[in-house]
């Protein structure tokens, strides 16, 4: 035991020093921790290049590439793929193209194709959908920089290349494929002085469309007349393009340049991650804390004025007159802790909630602090994927010590329903978005194997979880209530317009989702645009502005609908700052139809399947933090009066 204990504690002096070293690298909201090992080349070192899914905006449905005859090595070779890049569709496989370390290369002919009408027809459809090819070097997604228009210094990265674009020839009206045949790679590498060896550090590439020429037959050591580096003819642009048509003849080239950079292995994601638009994550930090400051000013005027007062007032009633006189919240104390109508499934619900805030929250930290590295495909959904199932032991306590506060007996029934209502919804919208995605012959779609290993998330860790955190807080002591229930119900007196349930639970929820929508849209932006998001701090910032907001909302309405004698506050506390997943879930509708370009009706269909799934989740999130806020609030004010 002294053994693993000295151990245990050489690790986190490890990891403590390896994160201390890297916040002096790092510096702004792009710190991480590489996730891989550097990897050190000797000039001639092989290099070689793996090739992943192609991927369009258009269409979000992934393919492998080599679902595109494309020139194929000797024997194709998958690389092993974690949880996280299955669910994302990647498909890492080896390709034939193959570099030398800090040794350029021109005009490399990596082979010869003629089209039939299938392929034909195959390249045309995946250019009129925009599908762009990912590749990988050390690690390393392929980009293609290009300058902004509005500054000349700066410059944004795309994922991929294009596999092709539609033109015309000069004097002509009729509208022609080109394909992409011809790459231009630049390797960036940092070079140790001492020992002379290098680590790479950018991987770019510029697509060309060259209809390559050649005389005699076409064999090994056949000479481009194109592209020929002994006669210094190199390709720079795509004056004659390489058309896509039945029986043409395609030859895929490729050129080499390595490029010494002054940038560290350390850094090297960096320029990936630099977000141009930084102030406007500030402006939405700074727009949501005025949200939140005007929010404290109202509970603090409640709790430090009208509270203050009201608690004063009602302790100092002396006379049996003065106490029949009794007005506002305190009126309701006999009722105020009277079990709601569907109080199981509002447990169920609170527990569900409280999973799913300890799975974001954990998420978040490791994220912010670095620790859910870029260079690791996949490993952020790996995460909150295996996160979401250690929380089920949170989340079955939460539901069966609320259960128990509502008199219940059958927490074993609780429990479970907690494990599988929100699981089995969201499976069962995933499975039918699995088959559509099946049904297009996409690389997104979910082998067997994975599907099993969900599976086995959920029934072999969440569900015993679950239940045992339910046994748990079952057996604890139950809640006092600070107040006792009256046998009789109070009846309702009618209530004001502007307090009916449906209309302030929709107010409600207008600031919750204000306080994050801009943040919003680069997350959105991220998912269906194929962008990199790893502004972590930024958004951790957001969900701590988030969490005070719905908790704030909640508490001031809470107050109100006391105040007007209407004490049916548990579900409508819920449902008051959950409801801001309504303003998420019509605010992807307007994304969908604003920014992006989806033309395919199944890709329409997952968009909207996958953002209800999301807002799902936003409102069991949301819709606990206002309800436990409400909880310790009403729990608060009536502990704090005398009641006779």
């Amino acid at each position: 035991m002294a053994t693993k204990g000295n151990l245990a504690r050489h690790l986190w002096l490890w990891i403590s020093v390896y994160f201390m070293l890297h916040v002096n690298v790092h510096h702004g909201t792009c710190f991480y921790l590489p996730g891989v090992a550097p990897e050190d080349f000797h000039k001639g070192d092989i290099l070689r290049v793996k090739v992943n899914k192609l991927t369009s905006t258009k269409t979000q449905l992934p393919y492998s590439y080599y679902s595109l005859p494309y020139c194929r090595p000797n024997q194709i070779v998958d690389s092993a793929e974690n949880l996280g890049e299955v669910l994302r569709g990647d498909r890492i496989e080896n390709s034939p193209y193959e570099f030398k370390m800090r040794e350029p290369q021109m005009c490399t002919i990596v082979c010869r194709l003629t089209l039939n009408a299938k392929t034909a027809a195959e390249f045309k459809e995946k250019i009129d959908d925009e599908y762009r090819v990912n590749m990988i070097l050390d690690n390393l997604p392929l980009v293609v920089p290009l300058r902004r228009p509005d500054q000349e210094s700066s410059l944004v990265y795309l994922h991929g290349f294009l596999i092709g674009l539609k033109g015309q020839y000069a004097g002509t009206k009729d509208e022609k494929h080109f394909i992409h045949n011809h790459l231009t790679f630049v390797v960036k590498y940092h070079r140790d002085p001492v020992t002379e060896m290098s680590r790479i550090v950018g991987f770019e590439v510029k697509p060309f469309s060259v209809r390559h020429e050649y005389e005699g037959n076409f064999d090994e050591n056949t000479r481009l007349t194109t592209c020929d580096p002994h006669a210094r003819k190199l390709v720079s642009g795509s004056e004659d393009p390489q058309v896509v048509e039945e029986n043409k003849e395609i030859i895929f080239t490729y050129d080499v340049e390595f490029q010494e950079s002054d940038v560290k292995w350390a850094s090297r994601w960096d320029s990936y991650l630099l977000m141009a638009d930084e102030q406007i994550h500030w402006f939405s930090i700074i727009n949501s804390l005025m949200i939140v400051l005007f929010l404290s000013g109202m509970v603090a005027m409640i709790m430090l004025r009208t509270l203050y007062r009201d608690i004063s007032k009602y302790n100092q009633l002396e006379t049996q007159e003065e106490a029949q006189e009794e007005t506002g919240w305190k009126l309701v104390h006999g009722d105020v802790f009277r079990p709601p109508s569907n109080s199981d499934l509002l447990c169920v619900y609170v527990g569900t909630g409280v999973q799913f805030f300890g799975m974001i929250l954990v998420t978040m930290i490791f994220a912010a602090l670095g620790f859910l590295s870029p260079s690791n495909r996949g490993g952020l959904m790996t995460a909150m994927l295996l996160l979401w199932a250690l929380m089920g032991l949170c989340g079955g306590y939460s539901s069966a010590r609320l259960y128990k506060l509502f008199k219940g007996t059958e927490w074993k029934s609780i429990t479970l329903k907690t494990a599988f209502m929100f699981p089995g919804i969201a499976f069962a919208i995933f499975f039918v978005l699995n088959a559509l995605i099946w049904g297009q012959k996409s690389s997104g779609a979910v082998p067997f194997g994975t599907m099993f290993a969900l599976v086995f998330l959920w029934f072999g860790i969440s569900v015993p979880l679950v239940i045992v955190g339910g046994h748990i807080g079952y057996k604890k002591t139950v809640i006092e209530d600070p107040v006792k229930t009256n046998k009789i119900a109070r009846q309702i007196p009618e209530q004001a317009w502007y307090m009916n349930p449906a209309f302030s639970i929709l107010i409600g929820g207008i600031l919750p989702f204000g306080a994050v929508f801009i943040e919003l849209f680069f997350i959105l932006t991220s998912i269906w645009l194929h962008q990199f998001y790893y502004l972590f701090g930024f958004l951790f910032i957001v969900f701590v502005i988030l969490i005070i907001t719905c908790a704030e909302i909640t508490i001031v309405l809470c107050y109100f609908q006391l105040c007007s004698e209407d004490y049916l506050w548990w579900w409508r506390s819920y449902l008051t700052s959950g409801s801001s997943a309504l303003y998420l879930f019509l605010y992807a509708a307007f994304y969908f139809f604003t920014k992006l370009e989806i033309t395919k009706p199944v890709s329409g269909v997952l968009y909207f399947g996958y953002m209800l799934l999301l807002s799902y989740a936003f409102f069991v999130v949301t819709g606990t933090i206002g309800f436990y806020a409400c909880f310790w609030f009403v729990r608060l004010i009536y502990s704090s009066v005398k009641i006779d």
